[in-house]
């Protein structure tokens, strides 16, 4: 009986572990990442890609996000302890240690370039190893304690699975990738900033500059409106540059006026002194997001 419990308490203790290492790759931010990455393999092959290329792909660009997403929390432990959002996670519960998550982090980098090297190609490889310097280094090291701006330079490396998709593909980068990763660039904001504005006491605890700790909320909300604007402006970009059908600019021009509702709505509300709800912005702005892409990838398999 007692070998069987110290079995059962040894199998709980590594089912923790795990699922603790796991969460150091933020997985939620993981599915948003792969939702612009292999949407954009279908369009840079103009139909079906080869699904092994798609599925090393994406093997290599989640090992390569969740390798940016552990530094992100290491290098932020300290901050985190003290942010009702983050106090969950597992350097500050005490699940993983710093050192363990550090060695996981650099594991999960190399790991994701060499597997992206040997499975696609140098340019694939290459955008992803330059997309976890960027988030960790500009953005969490240099930008995100120091500028209200910080999500708006920092949010570059969200951009990059854009461009590891269609390389993988191609070999090469194009002007539908580059309009793809400005969409991309001036939808973060519009995202991040929403979130900035719920967890405000949070980022004033730590002395984050977040704009909505810096800014009150018309003024945010103002800034969301224009981003935007500015976003869907972008993706009917797309229809003329990379020759889109009839489902992509539907799509795009239905599901960007719901997103342009939804920020007009937030700055009304704040405008108005009522609650702004920015929750309902942030949460619309994930599926703006993905719906654009899923048309991105459903465009050239359709004959219109």
């Amino acid at each position: 009986m007692s070998t069987m419990s110290d079995q059962t308490v040894v199998r709980k203790s590594i089912g923790r572990t795990v699922k603790a290492y796991v969460a150091l790759t933020k997985p939620r931010v993981l599915e948003l990442l792969l939702v612009s990455t292999v949407p954009v393999m279908f369009l840079a092959q103009g139909g079906l890609p080869n699904m092994w290329l798609v599925l090393a792909t994406v093997v290599g660009g989640s090992l390569s996000a969740g390798s940016a997403a552990a530094f992100n929390m290491y290098l932020d432990r300290d901050i985190d302890a003290h942010m009702h959002r983050t106090e969950k996670r597992p350097l500050v519960t005490g699940e993983v240690t710093p050192r363990g998550a550090l060695i996981f982090s650099w594991t999960l980098a190399v790991t994701s370039t060499v597997w992206l090297l040997l499975t696609t190609n140098w340019l694939a490889a290459t955008l992803s190893a330059v997309a976890i310097f960027f988030y960790v280094v500009i953005y969490t090291m240099i930008l995100k304690r120091r500028t209200e701006q910080n999500i708006i330079w920092g949010g570059i490396a969200g951009c990059f699975p854009v461009l590891i998709g269609w390389s993988a593909v191609t070999g090469s980068l194009d002007w539908p990738a580059f309009i793809l990763f400005l969409l991309v660039f001036l939808w973060t904001p519009p995202h991040y900033w929403p979130l900035s504005m719920k967890y405000k006491g949070d980022y004033e605890d730590v002395d984050v500059p977040m704009l909505g700790v810096t800014r009150n909320a018309s003024q945010v909300g103002l800034q969301v409106i224009l981003y935007a604007w500015a976003t869907v402006a972008c993706s009917l970009l797309l229809v003329p540059i990379a020759n889109m059908g009839l489902v992509y600019t539907v799509s795009a021009l239905v599901f960007g006026g719901w997103f342009i509702y939804e920020s007009h709505r937030l700055y009304n509300r704040a405008v108005h002194g009522t609650e702004a709800r920015p929750m309902r912005v942030f949460h619309a702005s994930i599926t703006y997001l993905t719906l654009i892409f899923v048309a991105v990838a459903l465009d050239p398999l359709l004959p219109f």
